[in-house]
């Protein structure tokens, strides 16, 4: 019989909640940075490894920014996200919907077209290539005005038919989704989806204003939703799906233990959990790392490792009929 660790490898898997900057590998980010000559704080790729480790969301914030940094032209965005296409693939995911942050970009001066031309070249080569689907999220950044964010997403319109939806991310505490009102609403009439994250470090009345003022069609993180029993039952209401980050969560002191974790009592609550990574080159492992790690540590039964691999199907933005397919695959595996 085949183990836990060995079906999640081979289970068709789908990834929403991925930050492409989030995937910078070291090796990577100091090669971008010597053929850019963009000069980084370390002078070895082990100095660099060492600075990958933190504590928490704002020591990571600060190193990413500074990743970003290495990325001037089209080329940077294409090898950054083809990279992290091919370890996906090799890992069984089958469908990708990542978030971008243009304004992380657009404030060193590169422009929209050579960030948005490098990553959905790049996602269509996959597409090509491996028959990988994918979506395309443009994040806003919290930290930011809405002012900045109504600017971006005007750089936005010559590439709507490119990206799929808006999403919110950066730092959470202090910035709550109302803040983001307008441009939220100017993304929905533009047709775009909306999700942002909530319920990380923030509280649960964030995931509230995401839910009743935004209107997401999504929560990234909710882990703090679990807080109230109210919100619980909205979401349930809602048929939202939770995007959870394990290993993120571990890195980030979300939670202490991975034997804590809360996506057991998410599928026990009957919430629509699922498993990404969030940052793999940040915090420690892809797809299959953050599946391994649930099993080694929650115990997660053949059942529940079922539903999240499901529920990560039912709850992507593809085609009704991809989700059929994939569900059929992952139905026969599992049979």
């Amino acid at each position: 019989m085949e183990t836990l660790i060995e079906l999640s490898q081979k289970m068709p898997k789908t990834e929403l909640h991925l930050h492409i900057e989030g995937t910078f590998e070291p090796e990577q980010m100091f090669a971008i940075a010597q053929r850019n000559k963009v000069s980084l704080k370390y002078n070895t790729v082990e100095e660099l490894k060492a600075a990958y480790q933190f504590t928490n969301l704002q020591d990571f914030l600060d190193l990413y920014y500074q990743g970003m940094s290495v990325l001037l032209h089209e080329v940077d965005f294409y090898d950054l996200t083809m990279a992290y296409l091919k370890k996906v693939h090799s890992e069984n995911v089958v469908h990708v919907e990542i978030f971008f942050d243009p304004q992380g970009h657009l404030s060193r001066g590169v422009s929209f077209e050579t960030q948005i031309k490098g990553i959905y070249n790049a996602l269509k080569d996959a597409e090509t290539q491996w028959g990988m689907t994918s979506k395309l999220i443009m994040s806003f950044l919290r930290h930011l005005s809405e002012e900045s964010a109504f600017e971006t997403l005007e750089l936005a319109k010559p590439y709507l038919n490119w990206i799929d939806a808006v999403g919110l991310d950066s730092s959470e505490v202090g910035h709550p989704p109302e803040k983001f009102l307008n441009v939220f609403e100017a993304s929905k009439k533009l047709g775009l989806k909306v999700t942002a994250h909530a319920g990380e470090e923030g509280p649960p009345d964030y995931v509230w204003q995401a839910i009743e003022q935004i209107g997401v069609d999504r929560i990234d993180h909710g882990n703090r939703a679990l807080e109230d029993d109210k919100l619980i039952n909205e979401i349930k209401q809602r048929n939202l799906t939770l995007t959870v980050c394990p290993l993120s969560n571990l890195k980030l002191c979300v939670v202490d233990d991975m034997k804590d974790h809360p996506i057991k009592r998410m599928l026990a609550l009957n919430l629509h959990a699922t498993v990404n990574s969030d940052d793999p080159a940040y915090f420690g492992g892809y797809m299959n790392d953050n599946y391994q790690s649930l099993i080694k540590n929650t115990k997660i039964t053949k059942e529940e490792l079922f539903q999240l691999a499901k529920n990560g199907i039912l709850g992507s933005w593809m085609a009704d009929q991809q989700k059929e397919h994939h569900l059929k695959e992952l139905n026969t595996l599992f049979a």
